[in-house]
């Protein structure tokens, strides 16, 4: 008798055959170079990153999604995708690949949304961008301190493993940190928009399948 390894019961794939997890992989590095090729023709950057000062106005809403799939240079897209197979590729066992490909753009435009609105806020700089798959992956990070809180992982430069619940806000502290230190632009509220999204929808997976979500923590300490 076979075992189901995921909350919900199998459906058909979304995208066929293909792992969720390298597909998405693929299509930021091909987005990655198509808008880096557009930038370089001069198309405007407006067009395809979040800017609050736009979204306000109600132009280029669809930047909501091409954001996700834009990244600030190799370094960026890299340590991002890195993240994405090994996280990714857990969350997807665990939802499934279906459940795992909507909570993922779920949890990118949800981080991008709080970004818009936490600007709107703290009436910090309307004309700030907000590009990479950063909210995303911060939504995956979320998911797991609630699931799977003692999961043992490894952050680039440190050569021990670290607690997931443990990990996931201390890199998000640490880039603020970063970014306020040495002024560099880091969407630290799209971040903490996709660990808001991912713990949400963890408290809701744990009230909803306590005996399967207490399996997976026990599994995972």
């Amino acid at each position: 008798m076979k075992r189901q390894h995921n909350f919900y019961p199998k459906k058909r794939k979304i995208l066929g055959r293909l792992n969720v997890t390298i597909s998405l992989i693929l299509i930021n590095i091909i987005a990655f170079v198509l808008f880096s090729i557009l930038l370089r023709l001069d198309i405007p950057i407006d067009s395809i990153a979040i800017k609050p000062s736009n979204i306000l106005q109600g132009k280029y809403l669809w930047t909501f999604v091409t954001s996700m799939f834009m990244h600030g240079g190799i370094f960026h897209i890299f340590a991002n995708m890195f993240s994405l197979l090994f996280v990714g590729s857990l969350i997807e066992r665990i939802l499934g690949a279906k459940r795992y490909f909507f909570f993922y753009m779920g949890s990118g435009l949800f981080a991008g949304l709080f970004f818009v609105l936490a600007s709107l806020i703290f009436t910090v700089d309307f004309n700030t961008f907000a590009v990479g798959a950063s909210g995303a992956l911060f939504g995956l990070v979320g998911l797991l301190v609630l699931l799977t809180p003692n999961l043992p992982v490894f952050i680039m430069f440190i050569p021990i493993p670290i607690k997931i619940k443990y990990a996931g806000p201390g890199i998000l502290i640490v880039l603020w940190f970063v970014s306020i230190a040495g002024d560099i632009p880091i969407g630290n509220t799209a971040h903490l928009g996709g660990l808001i999204i991912g713990i949400l929808y963890g408290i809701y997976l744990k009230r909803k399948y306590r005996r399967k979500t207490e399996y997976l923590k026990k599994v995972f300490s």
